[in-house]
């Protein structure tokens, strides 16, 4: 990644259900661990697990095919250590943004939910039934209940426009 750039956030299918692998019998505190970001394990998923070509992978994700391979290059990298050195992976952070979906987050009680990818922010908390909700993507929020920006998180939309004016020079 160039210096100064903006990162472009990768679409992700869903969040993984676990967040920690660990050596079976070691505690957690006396391990090192080592970090996955959600885009790089969608790319060991969609290229490894699912057999796609790092062409469809990257289309999936809306990325370059190089940003796929330097995300792919990173994830096994990092896997392959923790295997061969014994340490844990966490799972988490990163630039994403989920498929066909919103991350909400409530301002009052804090908990999180999904919605369908549609642009009417949800009406109220379901925990709490507070209406002071954000709208997150790629773990940054994008607009609030009342605010002036209420739209989708616009990088994605920002690169293709970039890949564009690219392809036409």
């Amino acid at each position: 990644m160039r210096p100064g750039r903006p990162r472009c956030p990768r679409r992700i299918q869903s969040e993984p259900a676990v967040s920690y692998f660990k050596p079976r019998g070691v505690p957690l505190k006396e391990l090192e661990v080592t970090s996955l970001t959600l885009e790089e394990l969608e790319a060991v998923r969609l290229t490894d697990l699912e057999g796609l070509s790092q062409e469809d992978a990257a289309h999936s994700m809306g990325i370059s095919r190089r940003a796929l391979w330097e995300d792919l290059q990173n994830a096994r990298s990092k896997i392959v250590d923790a295997l061969v050195s014994g340490k844990a992976i966490e799972i988490k952070g990163g630039n994403y943004a989920l498929e066909g979906g919103w991350r909400y987050t409530c301002h009052e009680c804090e908990s999180e939910w999904d919605e369908p990818g549609d642009d009417n922010q949800p009406p109220h908390c379901p925990s709490c039934g507070s209406e002071e909700v954000g709208r997150r993507c790629g773990g940054q929020e994008v607009g609030t209940k009342g605010s002036a920006h209420r739209g989708r998180c616009h990088n994605a939309e920002m690169e293709r426009k970039r890949r564009a004016d690219h392809d036409e020079r």
